[in-house]
C-alpha cells in the first residue's frame, strides 16, 4: 500500500506515511478514506513522504485540485493543523504548491505547513516549535 495511516486518538492526530511510488489517485484516495471519517474530524494530520521513491506524473493541476477537496473535508470550527514532511526536493516543492492552493482556496481552515524533516514537523504540531521559514499560515 503505498499511502498508509493511523489515528492517534490520544494526540488527536492523523500519522500518514508514503511509500515506495505513488500516484494522484493513491493521493486522492487516502484524502477521501481517513477525512470521512467523523472520528477524526478536528484532529491534526502529518503526512510523511520520507519514504516515497518516485510521485507518478505530478501535475499543478492534481495539487489545486486535492486542496480544493481537502479544504472541502476541513470542519468549520478549524483549530487544527497539517503537517508535510518532505526531505526530497519534488517532494517538497509539492507540498508547497499545495500549501499555496489551500490557502487560496475558501472554506479551508487548515493550517498547512510544509517541512522537510519530520522531528520539526512533530514539534510545530505539537506546538512546541516554529513554523517554517517563509511558510505562510491560513
Amino acid at each position: 500500500m503505498p499511502i498508509e495511516y493511523r489515528v492517534d486518538h490520544e494526540r488527536r492526530r492523523v500519522l500518514a506515511e508514503g511509500h515506495g511510488t505513488i500516484n494522484a489517485e493513491e493521493i486522492f484516495a487516502y484524502q477521501r478514506e481517513a477525512w470521512a471519517r467523523s472520528d477524526v474530524q478536528g484532529y491534526d494530520e502529518l503526512v510523511d513522504m520520507t519514504d516515497v521513491q518516485e510521485i507518478v506524473a505530478p501535475t499543478p493541476h492534481n495539487m489545486r485540485a486535492l486542496a480544493r477537496l481537502s479544504a472541502g473535508m476541513d470542519p468549520p470550527s478549524g483549530g487544527s493543523r497539517f503537517a508535510i514532511v518532505a526531505p526530497q526536493t519534488l517532494a517538497y516543492g509539492l507540498g508547497r504548491m499545495y500549501e499555496a492552493f489551500r490557502e487560496m482556496t475558501p472554506g479551508g481552515t487548515k493550517d498547512v505547513q510544509v517541512f522537510r524533516d519530520r522531528d520539526s514537523a512533530l514539534a510545530w504540531l505539537a506546538g512546541t516549535g516554529p513554523a517554517q521559514a517563509g511558510s505562510t499560515n491560513l
